[in-house]
């Protein structure tokens, strides 16, 4: 397998950020991290093992981008917004800076995906700049951003919570754009999954209320947040989207 290391210096964030690639062709797949996570975590956890034979065959060629989580969703800092406005140049980074290469090199809009906190950063990303990419695989996330900043909605914390902004999305414009997209969500129902199922329950209703097609799926009650169980569903899920890529490309 072709793997790459890349370091660059950011604009948006004032510092270096790191990423590495892995394959030679295919679909572009940009995988944020966990909460905390690096841009290593994605092999190191087995993730990267998970795709190995697509990525090998040229059908994927995967993205796994640095995260900034301790700065913003994670701060022990009591300003707020402060928090939220480090994450706001973080998405500037990834649409700004790190998205036109992986355009370039891939030729086609990335899939974004990720686990538990990763399954939020590519939901929420997905959903405010559906042009920048071609939809997401979103595993065991959580979709509101009161687990990090409490019942606060002003200013921009509002903008990154979607199961509180997608509802006043009016048709047109950004709503159609999602509508366009193939999006994969799923979650179990086991050990430490409840929250996230519960924050999937409520996406799911909005995403029906907004006539937005998603493949929302719920797990047994065997399957935990864990990595063991997000290297099959990261398996099935990326069959799904390429069959489904096979036949209808976006």
């Amino acid at each position: 397998m072709q793997i790459e290391y890349h370091k660059r210096f950011s604009h948006h964030l004032g510092r270096e950020m790191e990423f590495k690639t892995y394959g030679h062709a295919g679909r572009p797949v940009l995988i944020f991290p966990t909460s905390n996570g690096r841009f290593y975590q994605y092999e190191d956890s087995g993730g990267i093992g998970a795709l190995a034979d697509r990525i090998e065959a040229g059908e994927l060629r995967v993205w796994t981008v640095d995260g900034i989580d301790g700065e913003s969703f994670f701060s022990k800092s009591h300003d707020l917004q402060g928090r939220i406005g480090r994450h706001e140049a973080y998405f500037r980074y990834v649409r700004e800076e790190l998205l036109p290469e992986i355009l370039h090199v891939g030729g086609r809009k990335p899939i974004l995906s990720g686990c538990s906190m990763g399954a939020f950063h590519a939901s929420n990303f997905l959903c405010r700049f559906p042009d920048w990419v071609a939809g997401v695989v979103a595993l065991s996330g959580v979709y509101s951003t009161r687990h990090f900043f409490g019942p606060a909605l002003d200013g921009q914390i509002y903008f990154n919570s979607p199961v509180d902004y997608l509802p006043g999305l009016p048709d047109g414009g950004t709503l159609d754009l999602i509508r366009s997209r193939r999006l994969f969500f799923c979650c179990g129902q086991g050990a430490w999954e409840e929250p996230m199922a519960q924050d999937l329950h409520r996406l799911e209703a909005v995403l029906r209320d907004k006539a937005v097609p998603a493949w929302v799926d719920f797990w047994g009650q065997d399957v935990s947040h864990d990595w063991p169980w997000w290297h099959r569903q990261i398996a099935y899920f990326f069959d799904k989207w390429l069959e489904a890529d096979r036949s209808r490309p976006i």
